[in-house]
């Protein structure tokens, strides 16, 4: 038996200031990966708690309703989930707990391998973090990236920003 689409899929780096968006999770520890809340909050709720100045993107990620104008959008797939699963895993991630999984376009998409890549993708990447710009950017190629990948041999962060 297949699996069902749901008919609205979510992204799970979203846009903090969608109506209905919500927390996804925090960014923790030194390596700044995704720790997951038990339960969604809206963005609403948490995004006055963010001190001044910064961006609430640095230490939370959201997730919203996947947007048909989005950038990384090509018919019903989403481009930049494509592009954090061929840049190198920093470390072999168990499966997260995520409430947004049965309505993620990601895990809709590819699976459990964009699970175990989920933790580490920063919606706001460190300047200077040139993977993270190529995973980010809606214009590089997989064969751009795998370019730059195999001349880089010791990258081995991802980053994404979506929406």
């Amino acid at each position: 038996m297949a699996e069902r689409k749901p008919s609205r899929t979510w992204c799970p780096s979203g846009d903090p200031h969608a109506p209905e968006a919500v927390a996804l999770g925090v960014r923790s520890g030194q390596d700044g990966g995704v720790v997951y809340l038990a339960d969604p909050v809206p963005a609403s709720q948490v995004l006055g708690m963010v001190p001044e100045g910064v961006e609430p993107r640095r230490v939370l990620r959201f997730a919203s309703h996947c947007a048909s104008n989005c950038v990384n959008r090509r018919g019903n797939d989403c481009t930049l989930v494509e592009r954090v699963l061929a840049a190198p895993a920093a470390t072999a991630t168990a499966v997260p707990r995520c409430h947004l999984r049965t309505r993620c376009q990601w895990w809709s998409q590819t699976g459990v391998e964009a699970c175990r890549r989920c933790p580490a993708v920063a919606t706001l990447h460190l300047a200077g973090d040139r993977l993270g710009e190529l995973t980010a950017d809606p214009s590089t190629t997989r064969e751009q990236l795998d370019e730059w990948i195999a001349s880089n041999p010791a990258a081995t962060a991802v980053a994404g920003e979506g929406g």
